[in-house]
């Protein structure tokens, strides 16, 4: 996707590509990592109103998902948390969110949600420049899987991605598909991001499914685009452009279980990250 400050454009959006996602036979969907908020000053507003009786975002994807009768990891959305006065290194930070991501099964139910646990603070090399995640964003708590037909999912997003000691919880907790809904920008989605993916499905003996953004959000905000389904040798299925649209590729379960057979890393490992994911 391209996503704007426009949500209902945004959702709009998101309603045709998933359309387009079930034409071509696809039981499960990625949206990428703030798909239907892109512009941080609209996060806290957004952010309160899906954490209230009233949302907006949620339960559109609640009825995408059951209208396609498809399994959706809706990307990353606002969800605001109470401020307790308790902030990192004595910052006084309020009107913080967090970046959700909710997976729903194929008749809307609201199986799993994930809270963005790395927050991307960095000097990058392009028209933004420096970028402060925190400022708006709180981390998440926990590692989450979710158990579905179609296997288990993993959750993760954007900048997790640079962190493997998270996706090893994740496959040594079974994950056999990992989600990586994403915002990447330009500069280091040319440089790291297939490099990235494709180390985490290798390491982990997963399918990695990738969905980015794309393209400029306003004039100084550049994303990498190149959404990718990756199998768990390394093997891009499936590439996107830079411009929005719709990847699918197969998932074979039965061939994964065969890599992991004949080369078992799970019980080769001498150093383990073990934590409780569920949901």
């Amino acid at each position: 996707m391209n996503s704007s400050d426009q949500l209902n454009e945004n959702l709009d959006i998101v309603a045709g590509l998933i359309e387009k996602a079930e034409g071509d036979g696809a039981r499960l969907a990625v949206l990428p990592e703030n798909f239907a908020v892109f512009n941080a000053k609209q996060m806290y507003k957004m952010g309160l109103l899906e954490a209230s009786e009233k949302p907006i975002i949620r339960p559109f994807m609640s009825r995408l998902a059951k209208q396609h009768q498809i399994f959706l990891i809706a990307g990353t959305l606002p969800i605001a948390v109470p401020d307790t006065g308790v902030h990192p290194n004595n910052q006084t930070i309020k009107n913080r969110v967090r970046a959700a991501s909710f997976c729903y099964d194929d008749r809307g139910v609201e199986l799993a949600r994930y809270d963005k646990l790395h927050l991307f603070d960095a000097k990058i090399a392009d028209g933004h420049g420096s970028y402060r995640e925190s400022d708006t964003f709180e981390p998440g708590d926990a590692p989450v899987t979710v158990d579905t037909p179609l296997g288990k999912i993993g959750m993760s997003v954007c900048y997790d991605l640079r962190f493997p000691e998270l996706y090893r919880i994740l496959f040594n907790a079974g994950a056999q598909l990992i989600a990586v809904p994403s915002a990447f920008t330009a500069t280091t989605g040319k440089a790291h991001w297939e490099p990235l993916l494709r180390a985490r499905a290798i390491e982990n003996l997963s399918y990695v499914l990738a969905s980015n953004q794309g393209g400029f959000h306003g004039p100084k905000r550049e994303t990498w685009g190149h959404s990718m389904i990756i199998d768990p040798w390394g093997k891009v299925l499936a590439e996107a452009g830079s411009e929005p649209g719709v990847i699918t590729a197969d998932i074979d379960l039965g061939l994964l279980a065969q890599y992991r057979s004949d080369l078992p890393v799970a019980e080769h490992q001498r150093f383990f990250c073990n934590t409780d994911t569920s949901e």
